[in-house]
């Protein structure tokens, strides 16, 4: 019998786990075929002169436990060093488990592949205030808004409560159904467009219905409440909100490592990790996808056929390589797709103004954040990563600050086509102004640029089902993970597509209708 083969387009977090699923659990060879020179696609390490930057920051949480457990299998969690514990408590699906933890390890001290478990603490930089995020009602919050403002975000609150806006069509719409409009205007309008470039009410509704399930004003009250009972110390928190967990795993090196690790393991078993590899079209007979069109770095193009074909690609350029060609209608859908691109400036600095200045050593203390939220309108940068707090491990020297600057842009926008010298002292500057850093404090700096991070949710999204009848004809290609499936999944929605496509495969079934299911719906989908 001749040997099956899966061709996986991107080693991404959606395209490894694929790949591992199939190595693991069947005979089908996976063959990954990624245009990047490094694995874990959105969720890439990227390694500057010793320090390691984590693309978007990726804390590794999740409320499968089918996701925990399989994260957990790749990378064991590290012994609780600090408490000197042998055992952890998680509480999650109104469930209690205890996991024990071997007392000789791993210690992340002396062992590479460990997951590590980290605090998240994440705030607002508004008006040079720290704000909590998501917001909170806690004194400082009150204090910081002031009494009148306070006032003016609670009856506004409750008139779009009594009076919601309907029908509740796009992203303006969702957010002052669930906050009101003063909240709105105040805390989401300019950062949300920010992010996305374009207005609020040119956004579907359907991004904040999958990106912040369940969270709203009412939420942030019931969560404040609980915060003011006793802890258990559960790191899985599968009735917290996914905006609203506290405690995260996260990878000794960042995500990378993980999927560094899951690359070594396919290979272990047999399957392949092209790097360098574009895939530029796929020759299909109208029912089954035929063989993929893949193009090394020096231009030259190979057919590699095989049986089952995951794609992770960009779905704008998936339906513009189709042998023979898609419908037209078909491609003007997916011809009007729109992303959002990323770049990341990370600085290493001697010291951080911010939380009354300093180096490396007690920067915990002194500002605790993995991610510091930029409100400030004056500026361009959206978000700021302080890697020291992500993993201590990242950062080369521990008297050093190592921090990451995230903007959103359009390829070929003004940003976008700074050269690396000017941006990085546009970056310094923004910081600077908003009393963040002096740019003297600078030490090296690192300019990342990454196409199509974010699927936009306006465009011709609101036609997509018409690309998904298309692609869904094929009994043997499967769209997974974020770009693949045009949806601005997290990494373990991702997984759990890729998850169930590969269930399909082995169990024979062409239905994709449960692959476009997960991050559908409020609760995951799971094994039950």
């Amino acid at each position: 019998m001749a040997e099956r083969i899966a061709i996986i387009i991107g080693a991404g977090p959606a395209g490894l786990t694929a790949a591992f699923e199939l190595a693991e659990k069947s005979d089908i060879k996976p063959l990954i075929f990624e245009v990047a020179d490094d694995v874990g696609g959105l969720a890439r390490t990227f390694k500057c002169r010793g320090n390691y930057i984590d693309l978007g920051g990726h804390r590794f949480f999740s409320k499968s436990d089918r996701v925990m457990d399989w994260w957990r299998a790749v990378l064991p969690l590290q012994r609780h060093v600090d408490s000197g514990e042998s055992r952890i408590e998680i509480t999650y699906q109104k469930k209690t488990r205890w996991i024990d933890l071997p007392a000789d390890g791993p210690n992340p001290d002396e062992t590479d592949d460990v997951m590590l478990v980290r605090a998240r603490v994440s705030r607002i930089l508004f008006g040079g205030r720290f704000f909590d995020y998501p917001l909170s009602l806690s004194f400082r919050t009150l204090a910081n808004l002031g009494l009148r403002a306070t006032m003016r975000i609670g009856f506004s609150y409750m008139r779009s409560h009594l009076f919601p806006v309907r029908p509740e069509n796009t992203l303006e719409d969702f957010f002052i159904n669930r906050f009101g409009h003063e909240l709105y205007n105040t805390f989401f309008k300019d950062y949300t467009e920010k992010v996305w470039g374009v207005p609020c009410h040119e956004i579907s509704a359907e991004w904040g219905a999958q990106r912040i399930k369940g969270l709203s004003v009412v939420s942030v009250v019931v969560h404040a409440l609980k915060a003011l009972l006793p802890k258990k110390g559960s790191i899985t928190q599968k009735e917290t909100e996914t905006s609203l967990i506290e405690q995260f795993l996260y990878p000794k090196f960042g995500p990378g490592h993980m999927w560094e690790r899951v690359r070594r393991l396919v290979e272990a078993r047999g399957g392949e990790v092209h790097l360098k590899r574009r895939v530029v079209g796929l020759k299909h007979d109208g029912e089954r996808v035929l063989a993929a069109l893949v193009e090394d770095g020096h231009g030259a193009t190979e057919e590699v056929a095989g049986d089952y074909f995951f794609s992770t690609m960009p779905v704008r350029e998936l339906i513009a390589g189709f042998d023979p060609v898609a419908p037209a209608e078909v491609r003007e859908v997916s011809d009007g797709l729109i992303y959002r691109d990323f770049m990341t400036v990370g600085l290493l600095l001697d010291r951080l103004k911010l939380g009354g200045g300093g180096g490396g050593r007690g920067l915990h203390e002194r500002v605790p954040d993995n991610w510091i939220y930029i409100q400030e309108p004056h500026v361009r940068v959206g978000r700021l990563q302080i890697f020291n707090n992500w993993s201590p491990y990242m950062v080369a020297d521990p008297d050093k600050v190592w921090i990451g600057l995230e903007y959103f842009v359009n390829e070929g926008d003004d940003l976008w086509s700074m050269d690396d010298e000017a941006m990085i002292a546009f970056a310094a500057e923004e910081l600077e102004r908003i009393d963040v850093i002096d740019r003297a404090a600078v030490l090296d700096a690192v300019v990342i640029r990454q196409l199509k991070a974010y699927p936009a949710y306006f465009g011709t999204y609101d036609r997509f089902d018409t690309v998904r009848d298309y692609t869904d004809r094929f009994a043997n290609l499967f769209l997974v993970g974020r770009n693949g499936m045009h949806r601005y999944n997290n990494q373990d929605h991702s997984m759990l597509a890729a998850m169930v496509a590969v269930e399909n495969v082995l169990a024979g079934v062409e239905d994709k209708n449960n692959v476009w299911e997960v991050n559908a719906e409020t609760e995951y989908q799971e094994e039950k």
